[in-house]
């Protein structure tokens, strides 16, 4: 009699594993066909770093670890004396450039008035010329006539001499005059050529001034760069710097975590994507927090699995292939329906397990 009831006992706990067991099974057959889980999943949020715009030493640092910051507060500034005396020689030489220009001016106003003197005295000398010229013609006919005359017999050797020296002179003020014209000519050609360096001269004076000008412009904008600000409101991680140490210009000195928004990158199995599309709602638990269940939005799809993203992505034509199963990244959105401070408590590479919703 008490070895039926064992057996009794044994079959009813037999099938009550069997039917515990059906029951879960069919559950887990029927949850599939309807989710698609994975627990390859991590918390990003935005992460802004902290890079100077310039080189120099840290003057002073406003911040620690782990401090909140807003918008527009001061983290650090660098040594602004170098900077302030970049300014100052970028003044000195903007005025340098300015003087020069002047000086130029002042050469192509006079270069420009000496053109016009070469001109009124080419001018002038053509004028002679042709004056002398008349003269000359008049004498010539004189001394023509008295030439004749005292072939003649008819005046003096004296009249005719004093005719000859007439012409003669006549003609060497001719030459002189012309000798005088061609050496105005040269002066005003020498002027005019003085006059074009004067204008390239200017011409460089003025493109000095410019960059003078932009110098200056540069080294107060430097200046400004000496006082590193937050770009946006979050969390300051991993300030390791200190006064005095010398930082260089694009150097990623810590991050500002924004921990108003959040995100999840769920890496799926290639198997799982077949039915996934963008708009799927999705539960996400954070391994933290396990007692809060997170809802989101499946957002977009990466364009390549995260292997094709490592520092050595894989050559499978090498010959030592074996096929191994892809992951691909899915960005998962966090929708407005969750709790705020539990986003904000939410911190990046946290894991997570995401549980999408395919019906």
């Amino acid at each position: 009699m008490e070895k039926k009831n064992t057996n009794k006992k044994f079959i009813t706990i037999f099938l009550t594993l069997i039917i515990v067991g059906g029951s879960y099974g069919t559950y887990k057959y029927l949850h599939a066909q309807s989710h698609e889980l994975t627990d390859d999943a991590q918390i990003e949020k935005k992460m802004n770093p902290i890079i100077p715009r310039v080189s120099g030493y840290v003057d002073k640092v406003y911040v620690k670890d782990n401090d909140y910051v807003k918008k527009g507060d001061t983290l650090f500034t660098i040594d602004q004396r170098d900077f302030k005396i970049k300014i100052e020689e970028a003044k000195a030489t903007l005025v340098a450039a300015e003087s020069s220009f002047e000086v130029s001016k002042a050469d192509i106003s006079g270069a420009l008035a000496s053109i016009a003197v070469s001109n009124a005295n080419v001018q002038s000398a053509g004028g002679n010329i042709e004056a002398a010229k008349i003269r000359l013609s008049r004498l010539t006919s004189d001394y023509n006539r008295y030439n004749n005359l005292y072939k003649n017999h008819s005046i003096t050797k004296q009249q005719y001499e004093q005719a000859l020296a007439a012409k003669q002179e006549a003609e060497t003020q001719v030459r002189i005059l012309q000798q005088q014209e061609k050496a105005s000519s040269f002066q005003k050609s020498v002027i005019e050529a003085k006059s074009k360096v004067s204008n390239k001269q200017t011409d460089v004076a003025a493109a000095n001034i410019k960059r003078a000008q932009a110098q200056l412009e540069a080294a107060q904008l430097n200046l400004t760069y000496t006082v590193i600000t937050a770009a946006i409101d979050g969390q300051v991680s991993k300030v390791d710097i200190q006064p005095g140490q010398l930082v260089q210009a694009g150097q990623s000195l810590f991050q500002i975590i924004n921990n108003a928004s959040a995100w999840v990158i769920a890496n799926f199995k290639e198997t799982q994507l077949n039915k996934m599309v963008e708009g799927q709602k999705v539960t996400i638990k954070v391994d933290a927090y396990p007692d809060y269940e997170f809802q989101g939005t499946i957002t977009s799809f990466s364009p390549a699995t995260g292997a094709r993203f490592s520092l050595l992505p894989p050559d499978n034509a090498t010959g030592n292939f074996v096929k191994t199963i892809q992951r691909l990244p899915v960005k998962i959105s966090l929708d407005e329906t969750n709790d705020p401070k539990k986003i904000k408590l939410l911190r990046p590479g946290m894991n997570a397990d995401v549980d999408v919703h395919l019906k």
